[in-house]
């Protein structure tokens, strides 16, 4: 019989369900006690355990320490202001020290043995004196983290142009090198500010379907090929990769849409 159980905790500043080990089953809304790379953090089952023989998803190895006590959520609350406190004097640390850097957020461990500071900043920052004033003025341990634009996105949350949560802040674990490559490939109209999210970046969803219009487009005639129909010359201006439509244009203008079975039996291929 298993001696350990797998269940989905959700911590307070990430929508998404984290999946940690348990040597014993929880009920769904518990609080638990956490421990993370960032030490002892409060989260709350929103998954049901399972043995961990039957679990085939990939988990985080992050084990939970306890069940959480009252004293456990009294002190995860005073953090939770605390932190709002610490936030606004970094800011001001931050000015005073003429850094161009934008502070974003203020978290503390449960146990209180980090503070840690969230940061976007365009540019390479020597913080060294930063964490010297901080240190001082919180008596703890200061890890400065710098963010992107994607990880800013991922920790606010938001609804995307599909109507439903970011994919960031549900599912994606690490984010790949989206490239307008995708877009072309995909035959999307080169409108950046509707292929854009909300980090300002392209759309991460661009990628799922990439690998798929690639293979689909191996049985396609390529765009600016030539094909010859009726005595005509039409080249190929564009075309639907998913109904397999070919847009046909010849020198006069003329447009002709075909099937690629239809081109396939009707026309004749001209090498350039």
């Amino acid at each position: 019989m298993s001696t350990e159980f797998i269940m989905g905790v959700q911590f307070h500043h990430l929508p998404k369900v984290h999946y940690v080990r348990f040597h014993e089953p929880v009920e769904l809304q518990t609080w638990v006690v956490v421990d993370t790379p960032k030490g002892p953090e409060l989260g709350q089952v929103k998954k049901q355990a399972v043995p961990i023989e039957s679990f085939t998803r990939q988990f985080t190895v992050d084990s939970v320490i306890k069940k959480a006590t009252q004293d456990d959520i009294r002190q995860f609350d005073r953090n939770e202001e605390d932190a709002k406190q610490a936030f606004i004097q970094a800011k001001d640390i931050v000015k005073n020290l003429h850094l161009k850097m934008d502070m974003f957020r203020a978290e503390y461990n449960l146990d209180r043995s980090k503070l840690y500071f969230l940061f976007i900043a365009e540019e390479r920052i020597d913080f060294r004196e930063l964490v010297k004033e901080l240190a001082n003025q919180f008596h703890t341990r200061i890890d400065l983290r710098q963010i992107g634009a994607r990880d800013r996105a991922k920790l606010l949350g938001a609804i995307g142009v599909c109507g439903l949560p970011l994919c960031c802040t549900s599912f994606l674990n690490e984010f790949d090198n989206i490239s307008i490559n995708r877009a072309k490939n995909q035959m999307l109209s080169l409108n950046i500010p509707k292929l854009t999210g909300h980090c300002g970046k392209l759309l991460c969803c661009l990628k799922y379907e990439d690998d798929a219009y690639t293979e689909l487009k191996e049985s396609l005639p390529k765009v600016g090929s030539h094909y010859r129909i009726n005595q005509q010359t039409y080249r190929v201006s564009s075309m639907n990769v998913l109904t397999r439509v070919i847009k046909l244009q010849s020198p006069e203008h003329d447009i002709v849409f075909m099937h690629v079975d239809e081109l396939s039996k009707q026309g004749q291929k001209v090498h350039d």
